[in-house]
């Protein structure tokens, strides 16, 4: 027997753009004649709830329950039934005529969010076009929606992920356990009926989700949950990010309740290796990277060396199948570089597969999606690029590297340029000395709008501690380099790094405040140090003199660590200060004022030359 595989990204991911899972595995699979079909449940799931028909039976359940938290949707619920489909339509297509409707100050009601909004909308939205000012409004009017859904009706339900809160740190499976014990939701129920339906369409033997995040993990399993109730010839496989960093150290057989085969690191392997022990062509034993269930417990079935599939070798991603015109725009943030993960639509490609640099010690770096380091041909990402445009018709691409090599930029460039293939993208680098004004110019000719990269700490001591490899000057000529080319910089920021002190944390926001200020860097965005179990500082805790907590590990998933930093100062207390600074400078505002007046506790003066950044330039 031949399978025919159906490969499935479930709710929620983003709403935009494909996620690319499936269509790496379905390019590989199709290369060797498996028969694989693509379901994008996401975007399926959330055009089918923001509907005339299905908010109307969100209001009418909400009745029958007696919730009707969120008097201001509730009161005018006619108004967001009867909008809802004009507004859904604008944000998959800005038409400008719907622009101006919209744009009529009493064309969609006036929520919870909506009245938050400046009543000169000119204020909130500076320099934002008609179809910008359309496209936040319609963002409130379904995110008011969301809110109501999410309040009064299914309490799992949130636009980019569900039911997060009991995948993430789930050590033990009980709580995913109990929950998928519960009678399903409106929403669940929907999503149920979009799966049957592909189902119907085609004799499937292998149904494949890929689990990027844990809001992701869920939705997964309840799915699983109805093929193996109505289904169970229906072999069910797991993989993805989730899988890969969090169930390396799963004992747990419950989940086996639910799935056959969970696979490990790049799916390409693993999944071809399944679909031949389907067909009978090989033996368990000969499965690789896989998790199965014997005799009620958990296997690792590996058979070594693996089968490597290198990423030059591998074909392009297929987008086939998957429905282009059903991916939505939003805009809820006002930040330029916030909304190029939320607004229009790219194409998702690696320039390389894992990291080149590969040291930073609070990343997974012992892990094969970022240690294992591959790359490819400039002609054959090229080659790639064309074909994806053919099927997808969007010529927007976002490379998502881990960190992409300067030199194989620098190749991409000059071929996209010599063989004039026009594009816009924008990828995550590493702020390092390579990126030269003459490269930034380059990579700008080649349509690179924007690039992302880790500044973590602005502190030289925990810079050298982390392993970044550079140092704060480098970073401001570096990003200096690409913003004068008007290429939009985005630096990621860390705080609360072991044994970081409040001194530090502070300059750090000052180093921030200047890079900014010397337009460096555009936007920006504060993490609160999290250590994982496969980082440097996850494996080797007294190293970096913390100690770990827990959770203690119950079978199932493990990942983040709860840890005690004796020596640093108490981090979570400058989360908000610091993200209050940023929104300023952010918008251009509030550089002169003193960064004590952020924090409502006593903070250290500032250490740092106010001129740093402008002498390093």
């Amino acid at each position: 027997m031949s399978t025919n595989a159906l490969l499935i990204t479930p709710p929620f991911t983003q709403l935009n753009t494909a996620y690319p899972a499936t269509a790496y595995i379905k390019g590989f699979l199709d290369a060797k004649d498996v028969k694989t079909k693509q379901l994008d449940l996401s975007i399926e799931l959330f055009t089918s709830v923001f509907t005339k028909e299905f908010i109307d039976a969100i209001f009418k359940q909400a009745e029958m329950l007696g919730n009707t938290a969120l008097p201001l949707v509730w009161q005018q619920r006619e108004a967001y039934i009867d909008k809802v489909d004009t507004v859904m339509s604008y944000l998959r297509v800005q038409e400008v005529t719907a622009a101006y409707q919209i744009m009529h100050k009493d064309f969609l009601p006036h929520g919870h969010r909506r009245i938050k909004l400046n009543k000169d909308l000119s204020t909130e939205f500076g320099k934002l076009g008609i179809l910008d000012k359309a496209k936040h409004i319609a963002t409130l009017f379904v995110e008011e929606l969301g809110d109501f859904i999410n309040t009064n009706v299914d309490e799992f339900f949130s636009f980019t992920r569900y039911a997060e809160q009991i995948g993430r740190a789930a050590s033990s499976f009980n709580t995913l356990e109990e929950c998928l014990q519960y009678e399903t939701t409106l929403i669940e129920d929907e999503m149920l009926y979009l799966l049957e339906e592909q189902l119907q369409k085609d004799a499937y033997n292998l149904v494949c989700f890929t689990i990027p995040f844990p809001g992701n993990l869920f939705s997964a399993l309840r799915c699983a949950q109805f093929i193996k109730e109505k289904y169970p010839t229906i072999k069910v496989a797991f993989g993805g990010g989730y899988c890969n960093t969090e169930l390396r150290r799963l004992t747990d057989t419950r989940i086996f309740n639910y799935v056959d085969f969970i696979t490990l690191d790049d799916g390409e392997g693993p999944l071809l290796r399944i679909t031949e022990y389907l067909e009978n062509k090989i033996g368990e034993e000969s499965l690789e990277r896989t998790f199965i269930c014997r005799e009620n417990k958990v296997v690792y079935a590996d058979k070594t060396p693996n089968t490597i599939f290198h990423h030059k070798n591998l074909p392009a991603p297929s987008y086939v199948g998957l429905p282009t015109a059903k991916y939505l725009s939003f805009l809820d943030v006002m930040n330029p570089m916030h909304r190029m993960w939320s607004d229009g639509k790219w194409n998702k490609l690696t320039i390389s597969h894992g990291c080149y640099w590969k040291q930073c010690s609070f990343c997974d770096v012992t892990l094969d999606y970022i240690g294992n380091y591959q790359n490819t041909t400039a002609d054959d990402l090229v080659n790639k690029i064309e074909k994806i445009i053919a099927e997808t018709g969007i010529t927007g691409f976002h490379f998502v590297d881990e960190a992409a090599p300067p030199k194989m930029l620098r190749a991409l460039a000059n071929k996209l340029l010599e063989r004039k293939v026009f594009i816009t993208w924008w990828t995550n680098i590493r702020f390092e000395k390579t990126f030269t004004p003459e490269l930034c110019a380059l990579l700008s000719k080649s349509g690179c709008i924007a690039v992302t990269g880790g500044l973590e700490v602005a502190s030289d001591r925990l810079l050298a501690k982390m392993k970044k490899g550079v140092d704060i000057g480098q970073v401001a000529r570096v990003t200096k380099a690409f913003s004068d080319q008007n290429i939009m910089v985005h630096a990621y920021l860390m705080f609360g790094f072991p044994t970081e002190t409040a001194q530090e944390t502070i300059d750090s926001l000052e180093v921030v405040r200047q890079l900014f200020y010397n337009n460096c860097i555009q936007s920006a965005f504060w993490h609160q140090f999290a250590c994982t179990s496969h980082s440097p500082v996850g494996k080797n805790p007294e190293e970096f003199k913390i100690k770990i907590t827990g959770p203690k590990f119950e079978g199932f998933a493990e990942n983040d660590l709860f840890h005690e930093d004796p020596t640093g100062a108490e981090h979570h207390l400058y989360s908000e200060g610091l993200n209050i600074a940023l929104n300023n400078y952010l918008n251009h505002k509030g550089f002169e004022i003193p960064l004590s007046n952020y924090f409502n506790f006593k903070v250290p003066e500032v250490t740092v030359k106010n001129n740093l950044i402008a002498s390093h330039l």
